[in-house]
């Protein structure tokens, strides 16, 4: 299994890192964090956190902090940045997010996203075009702060009986 997260270092982005680092517990495989950033847009990358009001945009500072960031969420993910160009719209970002899950082969792309996939998606939702692709199922991740990995990881191991549901009579 390959996940892909669209990472920006957003509380979200990084509850969507945790999830599918939980999802890599249970089922294996891959997790590939990704960021999309427009290049030489100061702006933008005020407004995502990644430089403060008085730094200068230097794309391998602003690389450097949010791989560190996605590391301390799931260090065994792996991290991949992409550029677009410096006024680039939201539906390019969410192309570019595209074309990568499809260039990784995603089974899965896990997405921290207040809207995305609700039946009307805002015009400036990243999120919301990338849920639309169909060659990857999606796990959107709404609530900021996902159980701790280990207690999942724990849970998983448990012994933890099937549902009598499942059990037929003669066999209780």
């Amino acid at each position: 299994m390959s996940i892909v997260v669209p990472f920006d270092g957003s509380r979200l982005s990084g509850a969507a890192l945790v999830r599918a680092t939980q999802m890599r517990a249970v089922f294996g495989g891959s997790i590939l964090a990704v960021t999309v950033i427009p290049e030489e847009n100061r702006q933008y990358a005020r407004e995502q956190g990644w430089i403060g009001a008085s730094e200068a945009y230097d794309i391998e500072t602003i690389v450097g902090r949010i791989h560190q960031q996605a590391v301390e969420l799931a260090p065994a993910a792996d991290y991949s940045h992409a550029l677009v160009g410096r006024y680039a719209q939201t539906g390019i970002i969410a192309k570019r997010l595209r074309e990568i899950a499809k260039e990784a082969d995603a089974s899965i792309v896990t997405i921290g996203s207040e809207n995305a996939g609700r039946i009307v998606t805002g015009l400036n939702s990243v999120g919301g075009r990338v849920t639309q692709d169909d060659a990857y199922d999606v796990l959107i991740v709404r609530t900021p702060l996902p159980e701790p990995v280990e207690e999942l990881s724990e849970l998983s191991h448990s012994d933890i009986g099937k549902s009598d549901f499942y059990i037929p009579e003669k066999q209780r």
